[in-house]
Parts: structure tokens; C-alpha cells; sequence
């Protein structure tokens, strides 16, 4: 199937590693130019060299932190006038969470909600907001928020809160950017494979002496009972950012291998 991306013009914002990374690098294959948005100028610059050597096409890196609206929309006025437009947005920015956060509630401060919603809610907003005149102004484009399966589990206060709180955005921008040809959506990866889940990984085999095969049987318990690898993300999210998703806008994605009981309508 022919995606019709060839030529558009995406940011991804946290491309520099991980899932952002692996969503980069799909979009790239399918004849994308990139702007790759993140906090190190070094690593922006070396991820775009190597995509636009690997695929050919135009790259950019961008360093900006998404909790500085002027760097954003700084950011954004640079990939407009390098790369002629912006088609495409995928907000993958955001701290990963970590098993030493407080979970309970008498550990949740102010600070630590706080905290997760100015990277992972407000950052998403703040380069929604610079992207959406320019699309709006050529009436088409593709709005991807990176959340997490953590929208669908009560294990932290802030951690689900943050999750939850990328769909009520993702919603609300989708009815209101709809009639303008923007389509906008959120995608819930569970675990993941990517860097930091095989340093876990590696970092339990030494501590248990347990094999390969048994510390990743331990972790993958979704429907499918394996590893989702980054790759398999980026290959959602390259489709939702394509002119063929046309049907979808405002929903969740859940790419985490299913979640064995519940049932989700």
C-alpha cells in the first residue's frame, strides 16, 4: 500500500532516541523530511545527518525544549523556512517513567504532578500550537501524540494522570481542528523494546542469574506475551500520519500486544 507520504513534512519531537527515534526512522522510509526536535543540539544533529544519509531525504535537527513555548515556537519557524512547511507533528517528548518515582498517594506532591504535566501535556500542547497555523493554512495534517497505557491503569497518581490527560487533549483538538483537514490522534504504547528497556532487561539477568528468555517472559504479559519493539510502534504511527487515515481522529491507538480482560469500546 502506498502511504502517500513521499515528500510531506514531519517534526518529531523527541526523535532523537526511543520510540520517537523508531518513528523517525519509519517516516523517513516512506520518503518523509524530517525536523527531529529535542533538548541536546549534539544529538538532534547527528540523528538527522544519519537519517538523510540512510534515506535520502531532507533532515533537520532542532534543538528546543518543549517547556519553553518561545524555543518552540522559535523551533517551528526554523522548520518552516528550511523545509517549506510542516505536514506532519508527532509528539514523542516527554521523560520516560520510572519505577523510582512516588506511586502511592501520600508520596504524590504538587511538584511531581506538576512536573509531568509540563513536559508531557503542556509540551504536547505547546508545539500543537505552533504547528496548527501553518496546517490550518493549507488545510491539511497529521497531529500524533505519543501517550501510554498508563491512561488505563490506576498504578500512580501522576503517571496516569499525565496519560489521561494527552487524550483529553488529543480530543479536544481533533473536533476543533477537524474542519480544517487536521486529523489528530493519541497512541497508548505499553513496555516497549527499545535502549532503555534492554539495559533493564540486561541490568535483571545480571541480578538474578534468571536467562533472556525468562526476564522478557516476565515482562511481556500482554495478549500476545512478547516485546513490542519500537519498529512496530513507528509502523502505527507512520499510518495514522498518512493521508489513508483519514477515518481516524480524536480516538486512542493502544499498541502495547492487548491487555488480557478488559474490554475497551
Amino acid at each position: 500500500m502506498d502511504l502517500r507520504l513521499s515528500g510531506k513534512r514531519a517534526i518529531v519531537a523527541g526523535g532523537s532516541k526511543g520510540i520517537g527515534l523508531a518513528i523517525a526512522r519509519g517516516l523517513a522510509e516512506e520518503g518523509v523530511d524530517l525536523a527531529i526536535l529535542a533538548r541536546t543540539e549534539q544529538s538532534v544533529t547527528d540523528t538527522a545527518r544519519e537519517l538523510a544519509s540512510e534515506f535520502g531525504i531532507r533532515a533537520i535537527g532542532v534543538a528546543a525544549d518543549t517547556r519553553d513555548d518561545d524555543a518552540i515556537q522559535a523551533a517551528v519557524r526554523e522548520v518552516v523556512a528550511t523545509l517549506g512547511g510542516v505536514d506532519i507533528l508527532v509528539n514523542s517528548a516527554a521523560t520516560p517513567w520510572s519505577a523510582g518515582r512516588p506511586t502511592d498517594f501520600w508520596s504524590t506532591t504538587d511538584d511531581v504532578v506538576r512536573g509531568e504535566v509540563e513536559v508531557k501535556v503542556l509540551g504536547y500542547l505547546r508545539t500543537a500550537r505552533a504547528v496548527a497555523p501553518h496546517m490550518v493554512a493549507q488545510g491539511w495534517g497529521r497531529i500524533i501524540n505519543i501517550s501510554g497505557l498508563g491512561a488505563r491503569t490506576a498504578t500512580s497518581i501522576a503517571h496516569t494522570v499525565r496519560n489521561v490527560s494527552v487524550s483529553a487533549l488529543t480530543k479536544n483538538l481533533a473536533d476543533e481542528l477537524g474542519p480544517s483537514g487536521i486529523n489528530v490522534t493519541v497512541v497508548h504504547p505499553g513496555v516497549t523494546r527499545t535502549e532503555r528497556l534492554n539495559a533493564r532487561i540486561e541490568d535483571e539477568i545480571n541480578l538474578t542469574g534468571q536467562s533472556l528468555a525468562e526476564v522478557e517472559a516476565g515482562i511481556a504479559t500482554n495478549s500476545i506475551r512478547k516485546i513490542v519493539d519500537a519498529a512496530e510502534v513507528a509502523d502505527v504511527v507512520t499510518f495514522l500520519a498518512s493521508p489513508r487515515s483519514v477515518a481516524i481522529t480524536g480516538d486512542a491507538v493502544a499498541v502495547g500486544g492487548g491487555i488480557p480482560g478488559p474490554v475497551y469500546y
